[in-house]
């Protein structure tokens, strides 16, 4: 797959919230995953990526999402994700847009990094 078409399966998945199935079929096994602050700030390999997954369920409960069209240039793309949460520790519910930015290479997503608003 190009990038274009790498872009548009994982923002369907994304909505479809099938993320398990585009770990499993877009993303290298060698993946680094950065946010902007701790305590996930960068995870490396599939495994990091599924610890990730593990912290992120233990303290968000998602009302709802968005997900973008994919903007793509050259083995890049972006796309904005607009969620509805609620921190499970503090029952703080808030609302927050992320713009994720992806590299492609060799046929897979091998970089992810996620930008928004944080407290710091």
């Amino acid at each position: 797959m190009n990038t274009q078409e790498i872009a548009n399966k994982l923002v369907e998945y994304c909505r479809n919230h099938q993320e398990d199935k585009a770990y499993q079929e877009l993303y290298s096994p060698e993946i680094t995953s950065i946010e902007m602050s701790e305590p996930m700030k960068e995870v490396h390999g599939m495994d990091g990526l599924q610890k990730k997954g593990e912290w992120w369920n233990e303290n968000f409960e998602v009302h709802g999402t968005e997900v973008s069209d994919p903007i793509v240039a050259d083995h890049h793309f972006a796309v904005r994700f607009w969620m509805d949460t609620t921190h499970k520790p503090s029952g703080e519910r808030s609302q927050m847009n992320e713009l994720a930015v992806y590299q492609v290479k060799d046929g897979k997503i091998w970089k992810e990094q996620f930008f928004y608003d944080t407290q710091e």
